[in-house]
């Protein structure tokens, strides 16, 4: 391959499926987050890919794509989910979030990649009897796409993660393409983070060296020759959660406190600890607190920190996550984990060689 096929990634976040297409051997030339913040972050750590800072729906797609129609070989994006997601309440078709796939659409009929892939949550599937799926997969197909989509485990390909996620594949053409092959890379929480600094409450700094030489393979690929660890820092909890938190034995969660300690929550795994010799459930953007799920560290009496939750997500760590501690937790919990991202970027590279 002379040239590396080139990538457009919208609605963005901070990277996770530009970093996996990267590291799969792909040029992501152009990228669209509407957050600012988390724009700026992303810039930071892919200073070749032009962003544009911007609302999707704003754009004038023929002024901004127009270089790079018929020049680009795959589009990629996770257009927002909350209005699918399984936590709160689900607006489907009441909630424009849910329809920001046509803009997309719009981008993909216009510059004409060769394939394109659509991440969700597993919901975009089945919503309002499949009525989501149906229209995606009928808009694609009427400007000459074969689609193939599937809810694929992340932890199928090395994340140590149960996160699951829809991924649509389209390809131009009438050959359907292949997902990628679940790979059974089984890693642990213990294998993700077992060599990071073990702070108490409010300990950390975003600059501080490693305590220790890498335990697992997993954590030397993480790594990767990075010298300086960055955003671990443990959230300052309060004397009352503390106090919950020392109550509860590695392996346990609320099961053990007394009935006057429990609180009423939508979350199921709240106030309880994260298994070192299992996987984490899914991260979202609230991982600093022991209500929002099952994010307290297996041994320690704090949530995670970002970095841990970034280790978890399979960014490297020399991927630095910039902004405030929100902003951070938002681009860590919102992202597709790279190492996902780069199990689909290898299989469009086995569906196609593009030479």
């Amino acid at each position: 391959m002379a040239d590396k096929p080139r990538v457009i990634d919208l609605f963005a976040g901070v990277g996770g499926l530009s970093y996996g297409f990267m590291e799969a051997g792909f040029d992501v030339v152009l990228a669209n987050e509407i957050d600012t913040a988390i724009a700026m972050s992303y810039s930071k750590n892919h200073p070749r890919t032009k962003m544009i800072n911007e609302d999707i729906t704003k754009l004038n797609i023929e002024e901004v794509f127009k270089p790079y129609q018929n020049n680009v070989e795959v589009i990629v994006g996770g257009p927002p989910c909350q209005g699918f997601s399984q936590k709160g309440k689900r607006k489907t078709i009441h909630d424009k979030r849910n329809f920001l796939f046509r803009n997309y659409f719009k981008v993909v009929e216009y510059v004409r990649p060769k394939y394109f892939v659509i991440e969700n949550v597993p919901n975009i599937l089945t919503a309002e009897n499949g009525l989501f799926k149906k229209e995606i997969i009928s808009l694609f197909e009427s400007i000459g796409y074969s689609i193939n989509c599937d809810v694929l485990k992340a932890s199928d390909y090395g994340v140590p993660q149960d996160r699951r996620r829809a991924i649509i594949l389209g390809r131009l053409g009438n050959v359907k393409p292949l997902l990628p092959k679940a790979e059974n890379k089984i890693v642990t929480v213990y294998d993700a983070i077992s060599d990071l600094a073990f702070l108490a409450s409010g300990e950390g700094e975003e600059e501080q060296t490693y305590p220790a030489e890498p335990l697992t393979y997993f954590q030397r690929i993480m790594r990767k020759g990075a010298k300086i660890l960055y955003n671990h820092v443990a959230t300052k909890h309060s004397k009352a959660a503390i106090k919950k938190l020392e109550m509860i034995p590695p392996g346990k969660g609320k099961e053990v406190l007394p009935e006057s300690m429990l609180t009423k929550s939508i979350y199921s795994g709240t106030w309880s600890r994260m298994l070192y010799d299992g996987q984490s459930v899914t991260i979202t953007t609230r991982f600093d607190t022991p209500s929002s799920g099952r994010f307290t560290h297996p041994i320690l009496n704090r949530c995670i920190t970002v970095r841990e939750a970034a280790r978890i997500q399979t960014f490297p760590d020399n991927f630095i996550f910039y902004g405030s501690k929100g902003s951070q937790m938002k681009q860590v919990g919102n992202a597709v984990p790279p190492l996902l991202g780069k199990a689909i970027a290898e299989a469009i590279l086995k569906n196609d060689d593009f030479t």
